[in-house]
């Protein structure tokens, strides 16, 4: 069923209205991405860009390696060649994802550190709001990578990129608490209880469930947001 209406809405003509043109506008950018980098021999990247693509748009139960093949305008083999099968993409794709919400909790800590914000505290909060960032941008992602089971975490490319983003938590965690959770119990704790509130809050705020936080201007959001991290962590 999914099938028919992608090849039904794909001979469409595309909308007159200014909304109309905008939209196709950007889809046709998109699969003109993924076929440069595709041209210029970034198979993978692009197969993992258009992955993303039809995640955010399919979800993970409607989600094909076909649908994939199709945004990236390759053949319908070449998913399955670099990557098996689907689990073994979302595998894969998990593992960029890491990456990229490792990359935009230092950008949080940098724009910290350039306004003054050098010590634990602020360093620690600033990750937690670059948690939040991550989710807020990148929903379809943010729950592959933390609530479904589809990727394989056993994989080494994907063990290895959650496990730094968790080894960064317990750096941040230590360098706030002064001590190192792996030899202290408590700060483990500390550190176990700032995951869970980080989480839970991203979650929240990205379903759009807590309305409070989500009307607030952003500057006292974001300070909120920032007492409530340091208080899970405990006294720095």
């Amino acid at each position: 069923m999914v099938k028919n209406k992608a090849s039904a809405e794909s001979f469409v003509p595309a909308p007159k209205t200014a909304a109309g043109k905008k939209m196709a506008l950007k889809k046709t950018a998109s699969k003109n991405t993924f076929k440069t980098r595709y041209h210029h021999g970034d198979l993978r990247a692009a197969l993992l860009e258009a992955a993303e693509a039809e995640l955010a748009g399919k979800g993970i139960e409607a989600f094909s390696l076909r649908g994939v093949a199709k945004r990236a305008g390759v053949s319908h083999a070449a998913p399955a060649h670099h990557f098996g099968d689907v689990n073994g993409l979302f595998t894969a794709l998990a593992a960029t994802g890491y990456r990229r919400f490792i990359a935009v909790q230092r950008t949080r800590q940098k724009r910290a550190a350039q306004k003054g914000g050098k010590d634990g505290a602020a360093q620690l909060a600033a990750v937690g709001l670059g948690y939040v960032d991550f989710a807020m941008a990148n929903p379809a992602l943010f729950r592959l990578m933390f609530s479904s089971k589809r990727p394989d975490f056993c994989d080494g490319e994907l063990e290895e990129t959650a496990r730094a983003a968790f080894e960064k938590l317990l750096e941040d965690v230590g360098r706030y608490r002064n001590a190192n959770p792996c030899d202290d119990e408590a700060v483990m704790a500390s550190a176990m209880a700032t995951w869970a509130m980080v989480h839970g809050l991203a979650d929240l705020l990205e379903g759009g469930r807590i309305k409070y936080l989500q009307n607030l201007p952003r500057k006292k959001r974001e300070q909120m947001l920032s007492d409530m991290i340091l208080r899970a962590a405990g006294p720095g």
